[in-house]
């Protein structure tokens, strides 16, 4: 699954395009170096998002096409935030 839909599906950004924008100005990373919206996430990658003054790290552990918003949350673990 892309990035920018991973972030979306997952309610980590609120929207895609915001998400897309966020990747293409750098303030995305994946394993510790900018990543590309269209980066295909994969079980075990950590996302660190920098977006406002609190950077939030989270590890993949699942990903699903479509998840419903009391789901979201069990697809990542948060590692800082």
């Amino acid at each position: 699954m892309r990035l920018d839909k991973y972030l979306k599906v997952t309610r980590l950004i609120k929207r895609r395009t915001v998400a897309n924008e966020a990747c293409d100005a750098k303030r995305i990373e994946v394993n510790g170096k900018p990543a590309r919206a269209s980066y295909d996430v994969k079980i075990g990658d950590i996302i660190q998002i920098n977006l406002g003054a609190n950077p939030l790290k989270v590890k993949v552990l699942s990903i699903s096409e479509h998840v419903t918003k009391a789901d979201a949350s069990d697809h990542y673990q948060v590692i800082e935030a």
